[in-house]
């Protein structure tokens, strides 16, 4: 449905198609139950942090887009927007359009969320972006409350 874009070496190092295929590793063949902006426990190193976008499956995961700023370099969602005629179809793909500023969660019906990014690689490749991207029981998510 979205063709996989190409950057110039110069603008990113692969960290952004890396989201994406995260994100699909863990979306695709899912519904979508609830999605909103929260507070996951933790980040990767182990330090509270806030989600940007917290996506809750069908199989009882959620997965959590963290902004991410070093410096110049950073990631953050601006908005997001849901197509609720759409979000009980099983997800079959995400691809990214305009230079990976708009990520599209799809389904066999079109969109069924829109990721508005901005984002940056600052001093190419000297300070870290991209999304954390972390996928959780939601036991474990509970538990942890």
């Amino acid at each position: 449905m979205y063709l996989d874009e190409k950057l110039d070496e110069y603008d990113d190092d692969g960290t952004m198609p890396g989201n994406v295929e995260t994100l699909r590793e863990a979306v695709v063949g899912h519904r979508i139950v609830h999605v909103d902006v929260g507070t996951p426990t933790t980040d990767k190193w182990g330090y509270p942090s806030s989600a940007a976008l917290v996506i809750t499956l069908d199989n009882g995961k959620r997965v959590e887009l963290l902004n991410s700023s070093d410096c110049c370099a950073y990631t953050e969602l601006n908005h997001f927007l849901t197509y609720p005629d759409r979000i009980d179809h099983v997800i079959t793909g995400v691809g990214t359009s305009d230079g990976y500023t708009t990520w599209h969660i799809f389904a066999d019906m079109g969109d069924v969320l829109e990721l508005s990014v901005g984002w940056s690689c600052g001093n190419p490749f000297y300070y870290g972006y991209g999304f954390d991207i972390t996928v959780r029981e939601l036991d474990d998510v509970e538990a942890a409350a």
